[in-house]
């Protein structure tokens, strides 16, 4: 018993000597991982291409980006988490098995490419971006060594190709190449990205663009019904707030679909209302007219000579109605008389009109969010002749969201506010807005429109209850030098409602048919006029236009104010 008591004694002792041999196996213990992880340190650095396989991953997953919203919160982008394949190539034991396993699961590789690139001395490759579960299982089975998988995030598009010129895209390592995407990097993102920072969904504010996505989906499938019924090649269509400059929609046709953009660069399926560049044809006349009221040369109680076609050196302008005789001005709009507006345009002079179309934003590349613009074709020589046949619309050609903007500021109150594809207040847009021409030409301006849209040619937009106002425009094209006899850019611009408006609808379509109910006319009445009609009825309500029935008393104060009684009346300027 005494024996067992002292060998636990003995046990239970802690003495000098043993603690100090302890503390030395200890310290040995320590010192041997050191030197493990600083002789790992030393060759990794005597060997880069091996740490650089990590880094190789980390610098081509795609990153994060923000959601992109609507205005009133319906996702347009968003990220997912996808699965991918990549390879380590110096860890593949046998290249061949592993290429013919692999393509024998995704067919659509290059066996080339992969043969390529698996005999690489790189560290890390992409075998296959987003894939299937089925596809990754299947790898899985394999058991190559050497690949594996990574999670990353891919960019999915809910709506498909709607809004798809404006919302642009991203590729597969999550860089913006067009639109809203490009935008995006610009303001920062691929800085962040580029300097390690980790981001996430969570940390990224969304993108809060200025879309309506109901009215962006009822615009592009009214203009996709309208080029099948014209038989036209193309088209476009836009929705503008006035107030604002917020592009509430926008279509373009043919477009693409974001989630897989194999066909945006096909010259064909450019975005036409800020990449293409054409010639406005009539609607530009709105632009004429307004700048000859506000510069005084007339009012709208003033007479145009229309009697005889009006002639300058070897060249004659014609008017599509002949009236031959004196217009009032109200009838040199509604019948879109192109002698009366030319006769105007030389009033103020060339000087005068090109100063003019410079401040209304014309002859300038046109700058929004949407990195994708054009530059407006200028006369090199701008002489008298171009301002008479620019009047009306012939020998300038812009970008049609640069028309919307100038037409937004001829009937907004005479203010000038740049579009926009983001949301943005009224207070906001107002900071920056400059003023163009008074309150009584823009007033003007809609009373011309609304008068159109009554006993002009914009009767086939003329929906009832909301008091719309339009402006038709039909401009030949140029094949080959010289204007077409058949062939035509038709456009139709809208407001709504014509005595206080808050939208601005346009739409175009390029090579329009005369089909059975046209009587042989392919102008922009019938077409682009009608199908500006069908969207305005379909769309007022999804913005919360409430129609209203009984038209207003007094629309247009202003010019009551000024003596000029028959806008605020029932008659009727002539016979159409």
């Amino acid at each position: 018993m005494k024996r067992r008591r002292g060998l636990l004694s003995i046990l239970l002792t802690t003495k000098l000597d043993k603690s100090t041999r302890r503390i030395r196996l200890i310290a040995l213990g320590f010192t041997l991982v050191y030197c493990i992880i600083g002789g790992k340190l030393v060759y990794f650095a005597m060997h880069p291409e091996l740490r650089q396989t990590h880094e190789a991953a980390s610098d081509t997953v795609a990153a994060a980006r923000p959601d992109i919203l609507d205005r009133n919160g319906a996702v347009l982008a968003t990220d997912i988490k996808v699965t991918s394949v990549f390879a380590e190539p110096r860890r593949i034991i046998d290249r061949d098995e592993a290429i013919d396993q692999l393509s024998t699961i995704f067919p659509d590789l290059s066996i080339r490419e992969l043969t390529e690139r698996l005999s690489s001395h790189k560290g890390f490759i992409w075998v296959k971006r987003a894939v299937t579960p089925a596809q990754q299982q299947a790898v899985y089975h394999l058991g190559l060594p050497g690949v594996g998988f990574m999670q990353e995030n891919k960019r999915v598009y809910p709506n498909g190709p709607i809004a798809a010129h404006v919302l642009g895209f991203a590729n597969l390592d999550g860089v913006g190449i067009s639109g809203l995407e490009k935008y995006i990097d610009g303001q920062g993102l691929s800085a962040l990205q580029s300097a390690g920072f980790n981001l996430t969904p969570s940390n990224l504010k969304p993108i809060v663009s200025s879309l309506d996505l109901n009215a962006t989906y009822a615009i592009r499938d009214e203009l996709a019904k309208g080029i099948e019924k014209f038989k036209a090649k193309a088209g476009g269509a836009a929705i503008l707030d006035v107030s604002t400059g917020e592009v509430i929609a926008m279509a373009s046709l043919p477009d693409f679909d974001p989630n897989n953009p194999v066909d945006a660069l096909d010259p064909h399926r450019i975005d036409r209302l800020t990449v293409g560049v054409y010639e406005m044809g009539s609607t530009f006349k709105a632009l004429t007219i307004a700048m000859a009221l506000d510069s005084g040369k007339v009012t709208l109680n003033s007479k145009l000579d229309a009697r005889e076609s009006l002639r300058y050196g070897r060249f004659t302008i014609h008017d599509f109605e002949p009236q031959h005789r004196f217009l009032a001005l109200p009838e040199v709009f509604t019948y879109s008389s192109n002698i009366g507006t030319a006769r105007m345009a030389m009033m103020v002079g060339v000087d005068g009109h090109k100063a003019f179309l410079g401040k209304m934003g014309q002859l300038t590349r046109l700058r929004t969010e949407l990195p994708e613009s054009a530059e407006p074709l200028v006369p090199k020589k701008w002489s008298e002749l171009n301002t008479m046949t620019i009047a009306f619309g012939q020998g300038l050609n812009v970008a049609p969201l640069q028309a919307l903007m100038a037409v937004g500021a001829l009937v907004n109150g005479g203010y000038m506010i740049k579009p926009t594809f983001l949301k943005r207040s009224e207070a906001d847009a107002m900071a920056n807005a400059v003023r163009v021409v008074k309150p009584e030409t823009s007033e003007s301006l809609r009373y011309l429109m609304r008068l159109n849209a009554e006993i002009g040619t914009a009767k086939n937009a003329n929906i009832d209850g909301y008091f719309v106002g339009g402006k038709t425009g039909t401009a030949d094209k140029i094949i080959h030098g010289h204007y077409s006899n058949d062939k035509v850019l038709t456009t139709f611009m809208a407001i709504v409602p014509a005595d206080k408006p808050k939208y601005l609808f346009f739409v175009m379509l390029d090579e329009p048919q005369a089909i059975p109910g046209t009587y042989g006319f392919h102008t922009a009445a019938w077409n682009s006029g009608a199908i500006a009609g069908k969207i305005v009825a379909r769309v007022g309500p999804l913005l919360g236009i409430e129609p209203r029935f009984t038209p207003p008393a007094q629309p247009f104060p202003l010019l009551a104010q000024l003596g000029y009684s028959a806008a605020n009346s029932a008659v009727v300027l002539g016979s159409h």
